[in-house]
């Protein structure tokens, strides 16, 4: 662990003005983000005596080595850039919110040309109009399929819309009337357009407005005795009024809220939020966070509401005002509240009301909120009493059959995968705290020493811990050679501020080059996929490269048997062990990813063409040319002059061609 007064900046180095922080560990990764009002004072508290900060903060600031800090022009912009820094970084010693389940959502892409609706999950995208979250994807299906009567808005993926233009026929929704067939142009592309931004206006609460459109159609039809067209109103009238109260009214017309719940204690909490729009509950949400900094439950609400908005940030329009409604209600105020409430406002467009609820309706939904909070802290309870208590255990028993001076809290596996010796492909996962870490996830092409391959999977695995680890060695180097630079520009030899064999702490600039993920985080323990042969070439791999400081072992598939290097029998572990069950987990995703990676090349090899090569031709000339003459066996009987006829086509690109199909 490392002393914070090796790394304490002078205090006349730090500004007295707002800005944003960061704590790096020796490898130069962010593990801490914060804003302050006064950073000389706020960076003060975390070099004081460590035995009188919190357990949490001691264990940051004995894991970090250096600090580094942003000075912003007000304390609305410090919050802005700590939440962007934190989505950057994710940094391990911050609030982390990690939702309890995956939320669908009903997206409208309204960034493409014909835009379509259908149920998306994870990250949000530009471009596109979200509504929810819902708590079932079913739910957002049944709801749509009953607007498509009123709304018949494009639903097909591309390929379908594409397979329908080409033939002329629309699919099975356009004959049925619930979709409006753009793609064959039963309605122009405006029109469609005009008919998705009423759907997104009924979704975002504008329901009267349709119901009165279509009564006063009802009646004019059955006044001019249309009776069929009067029905097929009063039926679609029907349907929009059972999409509206599948969602039970709970407040006035007009609310628009979120409605926050908190329940915890000191090491975890549950989160809970209803979304109301328009006076219905239209979305409910949930998370649960383990409390690795020292907080309060107003920093905890803050924190929350920086994720849940943060994302608006690149909205505007109906986007943003559907994100971030004219009410939050939260269980406790945060304690900057007048930059949140502005930050929020800037977020929206118009004023936003940061409160706590304190009597009527709005009162007793957030009552509700809390309880359904209350349920999910239990559930997870029961649910991670096992869980972590398991993977506990697992990293022990890996730590004492391996005999090493710590459990392996960083786990990396290595796979090679290949047909018959094409298309080998390698993989690396990673693993942290017993849990995989999929952003960390890597793949590799074998080269060989000649570029075909290699000679056989020892040879891959040599090549692939060589390339890993050089380029592990190479990005500390470049740290040091930073540092060092640094260090010149010092007075004297105090190293405060210096970050070993990592980058200086100090000042930084908010528009400083955005830092990519590094590839040079050494693991504590590195599993290959094999026995003797494949440890014996990642064992040599990395004593060629000089690295001494991380262990190695190999899973055998067919006795599960774990080889260490240089051993002449495995280390055996009990089939009911749950470290062994952990390095299988690991080496099962590792097969697989390898797999995938694999079919990947495979398929995109297989389908290469000939004319991939010729210089000047790209997808859309290709295209043309094998429309126009029909197939490869009559491009390859054409002459230059009668490809050079072809639109688009030189007598130089022509040339080519020929060259290459008679090579």
């Amino acid at each position: 662990m490392a002393d914070p007064a090796t790394y304490r900046p002078k205090p006349g180095e730090i500004p007295t003005a707002p800005g944003v922080y960061r704590f790096r560990d020796e490898h130069g990764r962010v593990i801490y983000v914060g804003k302050a009002k006064n950073l000389r004072q706020r960076l003060a508290n975390y070099f004081q005596d460590v035995a009188h900060l919190h357990e949490r903060t001691q264990r940051m600031v004995t894991t970090a080595a250096s600090v580094e800090w942003t000075v912003v022009g007000t304390e609305v912009e410090a919050l802005a850039l700590e939440f962007t820094w934190i989505q950057q970084y994710d940094p391990r010693f911050n609030v982390k919110y990690r939702d309890d389940k995956s939320y669908p959502y009903l997206a409208v892409t309204l960034g493409e040309e014909v835009p379509r609706a259908q149920v998306m999950r994870g990250a949000k995208r530009k471009g596109t109009r979200y509504f929810g979250p819902y708590g079932h994807a079913w739910a957002i299906r049944e709801t749509l399929d009953l607007l498509l009567r009123v709304f018949p808005i494009r639903t097909c993926s591309a390929g379908v819309y594409k397979r329908a233009g080409q033939s002329g026929r629309p699919c099975l929704l356009g004959y049925i009337d619930k979709c409006s067939a753009p793609c064959v142009g039963k309605i122009s592309v405006d029109d469609h357009r005009a008919l998705v931004l009423d759907f997104c206006d009924f979704m975002a609460g504008d329901t009267a407005k349709f119901e009165r459109r279509l009564t006063k159609r009802m009646q004019e039809a059955a006044a001019e005795m249309e009776y069929e067209q009067a029905a097929r109103l009063r039926d679609d009238i029907e349907a929009l009024r059972r999409a509206t109260e599948k969602n039970a009214v709970v407040l006035g017309d007009a609310t628009d809220a979120d409605v926050f719940a908190l329940v915890g204690d000191e090491l975890e909490a549950a989160v809970q939020v209803f979304h109301v729009r328009g006076g219905r509950i239209r979305g409910q949400r949930g998370w649960v966070v383990e409390k690795v900094e020292d907080i309060s439950d107003g920093e905890l609400v803050e924190h929350l509401l920086q994720q849940v908005y943060g994302s608006a940030e690149e909205t505007t329009g109906p986007e943003a005002r559907d994100a971030v409604p004219r009410e939050v209600l939260v269980p406790v105020l945060p304690p900057d509240l007048d930059q949140v409430g502005a930050w929020l406002t800037g977020l929206r467009g118009s004023r936003v009301d940061v409160r706590v609820p304190q009597r009527g309706d709005k009162k007793e939904l957030a009552e509700t909120v809390r309880k359904n909070a209350e349920h999910a802290l239990v559930l997870h309870r029961t649910r991670r009493a096992g869980d972590l208590t398991t993977r506990s255990q697992a990293l022990r028993e890996i730590q004492e059959a391996l005999d090493l001076e710590s459990a392996p809290l960083r786990i990396e596996c290595y796979d090679i995968s290949h047909t018959q010796g094409t298309y080998q492909s390698a993989s690396m996962v990673v693993f942290e705290d017993g849990l995989p870490r999929k952003s960390e996830y890597r793949s590799f092409s074998i080269r060989g020493s000649d570029g075909d391959g290699a000679r056989d999977d020892t040879q891959a695995m040599h090549e692939v811990i060589t390339r890993r680890f050089k380029r592990y060695l190479n990005d500390r180097l470049k740290a040091n050679d930073v540092e060092i630079s640094a260090g010149e520009e010092r007075d004297g030899d105090d190293p405060a501020g210096a970050l070993p064999g990592g980058l200086p702490g100090g000042e930084v600039a908010a528009d400083a080059p955005e830092e990519k993920a590094r590839f040079a985080y050494p693991p504590s323990l590195v599993v290959v996929d094999g026995g003797p042969p494949q440890v014996a070439a990642a064992k040599k791999a990395l004593e060629e490269l000089g690295i001494t400081d991380v262990a190695l072992c190999g899973l055998a598939k067919r006795l599960e048997e774990v080889w260490l290097p240089g051993e002449d029998y495995p280390v055996i572990l009990q089939r009911s062990s749950e470290g062994l069950y952990l390095l299988q987990r690991v080496r099962d995703e590792a097969h697989r990813f390898a797999i995938t990676q694999h079919r990947r090349r495979r398929s995109k090899g297989m389908t290469a063409s000939v004319l991939d090569d010729v210089p000047g031709l790209g997808p859309a000339r290709k295209k043309v040319l094998l429309t126009h003459f029909g197939s490869l066996k009559r491009l390859k009987a054409a002459s230059v002059e009668e490809i050079a006829s072809v639109r688009g086509m030189g007598t130089t690109t022509a040339a080519a061609v020929v060259a290459a199909l008679k090579a």
